[in-house]
């Protein structure tokens, strides 16, 4: 059956072209202004290649993005720039990102070349990156040789390489003696762990005779972990790194045989002194991999253990597999055993209510139905069916006039946002914008949103809203963004376009260009294989790394692959949604072993990921078809009368 979907706000286009020229604004100014742009990019250009006697000065003095130019020309000037220069460039530009990137990028220069004193006097505080928060501490030696000391060490317990710039650093800690053979024993552990070999023979041989009877524990460990049982229960100089060894030990033996480690552990480690970080990570190692791979005999210590432990994502585990065994009084136990926090959140409220149900008690199963259906979430919309009650939007909405959008417009990152568009920067352009968003307060946040979504720039407003925590703000949240060509491609394919636009909101938050480190690309973040593949089902060429990114063509080959997808599980949008996400052939694979209910089946999906990415796109498709009516929920369903009932086991694959 083919949907339509009503219009909510007037087209964004309409929006952009309305800001193409400002009121008042002559064409022989708009010519000006244009010529003004064309400087500036060549301007630019001119910086990044450092060819500075290219730029047209005059051209560009006070255009908006000036300061991308002097960014450069003070880059070029580094490392032997005064620091008061950089200090006052960080000042001019402080609403900008270029003020973080000129600290960073002084950071690394200053300290590269051995300027400490210069770095110290630029610092805020501890750099993101590890070479420069080497550099940081490098440069804090002589004048806070603790917070030196600290940052160092902390530096140094990795069990991998890190960049040269720490080599100053660290030869420094090890001559001033906070560096010694226990934190090289440590560092050493910590290699073995991530299997570096060569790191553990080099960190070894620094080593006194007094380790020898850990490096030989350690070498017989690599052949057996079972002979933990037969290892010294002190291990260096005064027992000082027992901890490192058995911790390093109990990782591997853990995660190759979690029932013979537990065994193990419940021999030796009530005899061993080991400090509690090490002990708590131990336990909390077996407690995990006991309940994922469900090893039987561990239960009871897992039960035991856990329940001083505390730990929430431990005892959510426990919940789940509870939920796996139809232990409906566990499941009860185990929720109300959460942190308040956690606890009240729909997902976990909805499960009491299910135990309840279950256990005979009704009307406590409505009161938690009841706490759960406050919450916009698929757990929050599972519950208001079983109460029969209206979803709850929670949905918050801000309107502005065209003055207050005037005003807006005329703030210093909307001006810089706004050139770096038309110069071609789009990227520097997002760079403003989220700087901005992420430092906004509540009404500054909402302006920016609101105006983002005025321009039609889609993406921004999304993220606007997640960088300043605007969740109820659904209509900047989820724009109708590209609505013809999801209208379109969905009735075309016979696929809800509701729920492409979900898919699309979660895969890529709208952007129409992004490309993940996997390498999926654009609004529906597909595989260039998979476009290549439904190109080849569709008749079309293969569209290419690029043209992939074109929002119809993206939305056109996304909605046939996720056309196959529901035909493969009989039109369930569960599990083809899942499949989306973590590929058809884990979905079989699951369907096989399936609890059949489908809250059930979902809470059961073993990759967090896809068990998020399930209920959130179900979730988001209820949002987008609630805003299509104005808000309100009446006859929008979370699922289909099919999909709330049948069966989710080998029965639901299509035969093929």
């Amino acid at each position: 059956m083919r949907r339509t979907l009503p219009f909510r706000h007037w087209p964004a286009l309409l929006a952009s072209l309305a800001l193409s020229l400002p009121l008042g604004l002559s064409v022989d100014a708009a010519e000006a202004d244009q010529a003004k742009d064309n400087a500036m990019q060549a301007a630019l250009t001119a910086a990044r290649a450092q060819e500075f006697s290219r730029i047209d000065q005059a051209a560009i003095e006070g255009h908006v993005l000036e300061g991308y130019v002097d960014y450069h020309r003070l880059l070029a000037r580094l490392p032997d720039a005064p620091a008061s220069h950089v200090e006052r460039f960080i000042a001019r530009h402080d609403d900008s990102p270029l003020a973080g990137w000129m600290r960073g990028e002084a950071i690394s220069r200053y300290g590269k070349a051995g300027r400490f004193e210069s770095l110290r006097e630029i610092s805020s505080g501890e750099p993101h990156g590890t070479q420069r928060r080497c550099y940081y501490y490098t440069a804090m030696l002589d004048t806070r040789p603790q917070k030196a000391a600290e940052g160092g060490l902390a530096l140094w317990r990795v069990g991998h390489s890190q960049p040269a710039a720490c080599d100053p650093l660290f030869r420094e800690l090890r001559a001033r003696g906070e560096i010694g053979a226990l934190e090289t024993w440590e560092r050493l552990t910590l290699a073995w762990q991530k299997g570096e070999a060569g790191m553990v023979g080099y960190l070894g041989r620094q080593l006194g005779s007094s380790w020898q009877p850990g490096l030989d524990a350690l070498d017989r460990l690599q052949q057996d972990y079972a002979a933990i049982t037969q290892m010294p229960t002190r291990i260096g100089p005064n027992g000082d790194g027992t901890s490192a060894l058995y911790a390093a030990a109990m990782h591997g033996f853990t995660r190759a045989d979690t029932e013979a480690a537990l065994e193990a552990w419940r021999k030796i480690g009530p005899h061993l002194d080991l400090g509690a970080a090490a002990r708590r990570e131990i336990e909390h190692d077996l407690m995990f991999y006991s309940l994922v791979r469900d090893v039987a005999n561990n239960r009871g210590w897992v039960d035991a253990t856990l329940r001083e432990f505390q730990d929430t994502d431990l005892l959510e585990l426990r919940v789940r597999t509870a939920l796996a065994e139809r232990d409906w009084s566990g499941v009860i136990d185990w929720v109300h055993r959460l942190p308040d926090d956690p606890r009240r959140e729909a997902r976990w409220q909805y499960w009491v209510g299910r135990a309840l149900e279950q256990t005979g008690n009704p009307s406590g199963a409505a009161e938690a139905f009841r706490a759960a259906a406050g919450e916009r979430s698929f757990f929050g919309f599972a519950a208001a069916d079983r109460l029969g009650t209206p979803y709850a939007l929670n949905l918050e909405r801000v309107s502005y006039n065209e003055a207050y959008r005037e005003r807006i417009a005329q703030w210093p990152v909307v001006q810089r946002t706004e050139a770096l568009i038309r110069i071609g920067e789009p990227g520097l352009a997002s760079s403003e914008w989220y700087t901005a968003a992420g430092r906004a307060d509540d009404d500054k946040a909402k302006a920016l949103a609101d105006y983002a979504a005025y321009r039609g720039w889609h993406a921004r407003a999304v993220q606007t809203t997640i960088a300043a925590g605007l969740w109820d703000a659904l209509d900047w949240r989820f724009p109708e963004a590209y609505r013809e060509d999801f209208l379109h491609w969905g009735n075309q394919r016979g696929v809800d376009p509701y729920l492409l636009m979900a898919i699309a909101r979660r895969e890529s938050a709208y952007n129409p260009t992004v490309v993940s480190p996997a390498g999926a690309r654009g609004l529906m973040q597909l595989m260039p294989a998979t476009a290549r593949q439904v190109s080849q089902q569709l008749g079309l060429d293969d569209p290419g790394l690029y043209g992939v990114l074109k929002p119809e063509t993206n939305i056109r080959l996304g909605s046939r692959y996720i056309e196959d997808m529901i035909a493969r599980y009989s039109g369930n949008r569960l599990a083809a949604t899942a499949a989306y996400n973590a590929g058809p052939t884990r979905v079989d694979r699951w369907l096989k072993d399936a609890p059949r209910e489908f809250d059930l089946f979902v809470e059961s999906i073993p990759f967090h990921e896809t068990r998020q990415y399930v209920q959130a796109v179900m979730a988001y498709r209820v949002i987008f078809e609630s805003l299509a009516q104005g808000g309100e929920t009446q006859n929008v369903a979370l699922l289909t009368p099919a999909e709330r009932n049948e069966r989710y086991d080998r029965s639901l694959l299509a035969r093929q």
